[in-house]
């Protein structure tokens, strides 16, 4: 289980346990280092003790043998390299003597020697290493030990004192569990840990962006909702009467409307699909790069046949070559909307001019249509959701535009809606930068 308080305690007591490893490793030293400096003038002193007159050879002490670890050993010469005095013949030390101080390597490891020329005789001392380095170690350790007693409660307080400061994370966790789907109150700031603050606010951010999609979601449903019921309680009418028609003209005539409000409603079913597809951050696609030229041919292609049955001139007036990033579907979408708005309301014998321009590092997509166009009080209203303008010879969902201006939004495009000079008729412009 991956868990901060335990992953804190466990570094922290590392880092402690290498801290105590460090002192140790000081102690040892620098007790070694005084204790070689004691024992070399021990040596020294040892020495200068000695007899320095010629005398005869004598027998080793009687003390003496192989257990010499934490003794000395002494050998003496005369000027002629008798030996006259040898503590312990069984260590293997060197039998001449080398003045001053000198570490020897033997079988029984490293012995320090000081070797001094006092008067006729010369006289050698040597100890054993390991004295001095047991001596070291004992002292270190003995310094280690309260310290090493210690990190266990160390590691009991860091466990308490985390434990401590994580506290205001499981209340917060705590009070997000006890909430409700409908709770999307902002959570309390009062008294929090300065580490913590940053999460709290970008989580207060998360519900309001959350709060506020659910009421267009919501909003969204109610809208839907009460445009459907208008389709459909036409199509339910109109069945209704060809159901009580009595002549076989009253009762083509009642399908025929049938036919328009079923064609109205999944017009306005699939316009809700498409925008609820192309809400921002919903199953956003990746962006690639887009032709718009081949966009424009494209949506001209397709609504050539519906332009025709409506004797409405549909063409492209000039194309230029423009590259661009983004989602090739949704731009289909956004100018199939917008030429699909142009023919419905055009009148009979109008025209409607597609085009493709370049100026000012811009790409801009252009659609004109001989129609009523908009008054400049409407020009915002008209990207609102189920808005639509009180026109008797168009119909539509009043959603073509809202989907217009999601796209656009997506593709960080402007859009500029403006009445055709001399009109009649309205010039729509979408502008995307080219990088």
């Amino acid at each position: 289980m991956n868990s901060i308080r335990r992953r804190l305690l466990l570094w922290l007591l590392s880092g402690l346990a290498l801290a105590v490893a460090a002192t140790g490793a000081r102690i040892y030293t620098q007790t070694l280092e005084e204790a070689n400096e004691l024992f070399d003038y021990h040596l020294k002193q040892m020495a200068a003790s000695l007899p320095n007159d010629s005398f005869d050879p004598l027998p080793p002490s009687k003390s003496g043998g192989p257990e010499i670890d934490d003794g000395l050993v002494v050998q003496i010469w005369d000027r002629n390299g008798l030996q006259l005095y040898f503590s312990h013949p069984t260590s293997k030390l060197p039998q001449r003597a080398e003045l001053g101080f000198s570490t020897v390597e033997t079988a029984r490891g490293s012995w320090r020697v000081y070797s001094a020329l006092e008067q006729n005789n010369i006289v050698q001392i040597a100890q054993p290493m390991s004295v001095r380095q047991n001596l070291a170690a004992g002292m270190a350790l003995r310094a280690l030990v309260p310290l090493l007693l210690l990190l266990p409660l160390l590691g009991i307080l860091i466990w308490l004192t985390v434990g401590r400061g994580l506290r205001p994370l499981d209340q917060m966790a705590s009070a997000l569990i006890r909430r409700t789907p409908d709770s999307l109150d902002p959570l309390p700031q009062d008294g929090l840990p300065e580490e913590i603050r940053p999460l709290v606010l970008a989580l207060n951010d998360l519900l309001v962006r959350l709060a506020r999609a659910l009421e267009s979601q919501k909003a969204f449903v109610a809208d839907a909702a009460h445009e459907l019921r208008t389709p459909l309680t036409a199509v339910q009418l109109q069945i209704q009467l060809a159901e009580r028609a009595k002549t076989e003209e009253e009762r083509r005539e009642a399908f025929a409307h049938l036919k328009q409000g079923q064609l109205r409603a999944a017009h306005l079913v699939q316009q809700l699909l498409t925008l609820a597809r192309e809400e921002p951050g919903v199953a956003a696609r990746p962006h690639s790069t887009v032709d718009l030229a081949e966009v424009m041919r494209l949506v001209v292609s397709e609504h050539t046949p519906v332009a025709a049955d409506r004797t409405v001139d549909l063409g492209v007036s000039e194309e230029k070559q423009a590259i661009i990033p983004g989602d090739f579907e949704a731009l289909r979408v956004m100018l199939g909307n917008l030429v699909d708005n142009a023919i419905r309301y055009t009148p009979r014998g109008g025209t409607v001019d597609v085009a493709l321009q370049l100026r000012d590092g811009t790409a801009a997509i252009e659609v004109s249509d001989t129609g009523p166009g908009i008054p400049e009080a409407d020009r915002e209203r008209v990207f609102d959701r189920f808005y639509r303008r009180d026109i008797n010879h168009a119909s539509g969902s009043g959603l073509g535009l809202a989907i217009v201006k999601n796209i656009a939004d997506r593709h960080q495009a402007s859009i500029v809606l403006e009445n055709r000079v001399p009109g009649p008729g309205l010039h729509a412009s979408i502008s995307f930068p080219l990088r």
